[in-house]
């Protein structure tokens, strides 16, 4: 199933359930009710009248009761610390980490992203982010895709040059993080990547929560990033493990995987840039999930 929440004429903000390019609205306040209810229920209950994709605004799926962004593709951990003239810290490997970031300043599809006024090097992020459904504390691996809602793209947009300075400190990312992160469009939940789930030996290896989904990003139709979930080092599973340990995860927290490999500026241009800007329009594509488009302001 696929879940978004739109705008129409008759609606500011309506969850739906979208069904190939057919849009019904849902009888809740908002996604987080939706998930309340669970997606089988949920789900019957979606208006009998339909409504096209060009009559709806896609939002942000849903206002994230907390947002962490994990750092889990190993491409990426190693070209970026490359990058910075370092080796990947040996923590890395140890246990899956992550950063808390502003869950109050969230764009959806189609929205325009502000570029900071004290950046001179924004970039973006390519990520695919889980949306907790079901609570809970101390969770196990191989039990965590129970908790999953669903997984919807994540751009966790960047201001470079300020990062930088923030983690010479030895603290952070902060300012260089906290400005804007888009979710959307959708939310798919496990059943409609059944055929893509992770492979029995990912299942042994104690990765659950892995699909073969391709990503990829456009720059103005140009495409300059591209990877695979399937490439991920921490799963989900380990991830919500770490995250859960000794702390309640709640209904509605979303946890970013952190960037596939290739999929930022960062990693493309060894931090020396172009970055992006004004009128630039970032398209972060997953398969089965869809395209989220953002134009930098």
């Amino acid at each position: 199933m696929k879940f978004a929440t739109i705008s129409t004429g008759r609606a500011t903000s309506q969850p739906a359930l979208v069904m190939e390019d057919r849009v019904y609205t849902l009888p809740y306040p908002d996604m987080h009710a939706v998930i309340a209810a669970g997606a089988e229920k949920a789900a019957k209950r979606a208006a009998k009248e339909a409504l096209s994709l060009d009559e709806v605004k896609f939002l942000s799926p849903l206002k994230p009761t907390t947002l962490r962004d994990a750092y889990a593709f190993e491409q990426h951990v190693v070209t970026a610390n490359r990058n910075r003239g370092r080796d990947v810290p040996e923590e890395w490997y140890q246990f899956p980490v992550f950063y808390f970031t502003n869950p109050n300043s969230i764009f959806g599809h189609e929205d325009e992203v502000p570029y900071p006024p004290y950046t001179q090097a924004m970039d973006y992020e390519l990520e695919i982010a889980a949306v907790i459904g079901k609570g809970g504390m101390d969770i196990k691996p191989e039990d965590a895709p129970a908790h999953i809602f669903g997984y919807t793209i994540f751009n966790d947009w960047s201001a470079r040059d300020v990062q930088r300075k923030e983690m010479a400190v030895g603290l952070g990312p902060a300012k260089g993080k906290d400005f804007a992160s888009s979710l959307g469009p959708l939310i798919v939940t496990h059943e409609a990547l059944a055929d893509k789930r992770s492979s029995p030996a990912d299942k042994a290896a104690g990765r659950p929560g892995v699909y073969d989904l391709a990503m990829t990003a456009r720059i103005n139709g140009k495409e300059f990033s591209r990877g695979n979930f399937k490439d991920i080092h921490w799963s989900f599973g380990e991830i919500i493990a770490r995250v859960s340990e000794c702390v309640m995860l709640n209904p509605g927290d979303v946890i970013g995987s952190g960037t596939v490999g290739t999929g930022c500026l960062l990693e493309l241009t060894k931090f020396q840039g172009p970055w992006l800007d004004h009128g630039d329009v970032v398209e972060l594509e997953i398969e089965r999930i869809g395209i989220l488009r953002n134009t930098i302001a």
